[in-house]
């Protein structure tokens, strides 16, 4: 299923900027944390996950990026790896994506999978990966809940610091859909398509934990 050809594009902004929160996360830690509230339960066959990060790790380690997890297992992660390498896994062995290696300048970031096609495909600045084929007819279950800068190997919890995020991610938005490339391209452009009905950064819930800042950059 795809989102319908109908955008709602912002036009120029009139009398003011506007302001885009950012999460930065400032140092290495097993106890900083963002809990996102989704609109609606995530019960997925097919998403598409955008955000922009940037982090001045350079492979000394791997880097949890997003994580849904409910009690038993790692339902949705993306992962910088080791090796540069954009990765996903859901409940199970993962994807992996060689792509341009994320860095201290602000990268966008799109990932859509299907269930019905098993198709995977990463984004990098509106430009797209080549697809891999993983987890066909699988189905993301709900009953869970999102963690922004650590990896919880149990519900909520027992996060190890070398694997938390250092740096910035912003613009978080989730849709229960794929979303076209022209789509994809728009949202890099910061241009407007219609709201993610999972998260749409512009009013979703965020729980902050820890030594976590969110800084307002104007557009």
């Amino acid at each position: 299923m795809r989102l319908s050809a109908i955008l709602l594009l912002v036009s120029a902004l009139v009398g003011g900027s506007v302001a885009m929160r950012t999460l930065v996360f400032p140092q290495e830690t097993s106890t900083s944390y963002v809990e996102m509230i989704p609109q609606k339960p995530l019960s997925l066959k097919a998403f598409t996950l955008c955000f922009r990060v940037a982090t001045e790790l350079k492979g000394e380690r791997e880097v949890i990026l997003f994580a849904y997890r409910t009690p038993d297992f790692d339902e949705l992660n993306v992962w910088r790896e080791l090796d540069g390498r954009l990765s996903l896994y859901m409940s199970g062995d993962g994807v992996f994506f060689d792509v341009p290696h994320i860095n201290a300048l602000e990268t966008h970031i799109c990932i859509t999978w299907d269930s019905a096609s098993g198709a995977a495909t990463v984004y990098i600045d509106g430009k797209k990966s080549v697809t891999k084929i993983y987890r066909k007819n699988h189905v993301v279950r709900p009953g869970g809940k999102v963690i922004i800068g650590q990896d919880p190997d149990n519900f909520v919890g027992n996060f190890e610091p070398n694997q938390s995020l250092v740096g910035e991610i912003s613009d978080i938005n989730m849709w229960d859909i794929l979303l076209w490339p022209d789509n994809v391209q728009e949202l890099f452009d910061r241009k407007r398509v219609v709201p993610g009905k999972i998260f749409n950064w512009d009013t979703a819930e965020l729980q902050i934990h820890g030594d976590v800042h969110v800084i307002d950059n104007e557009l």
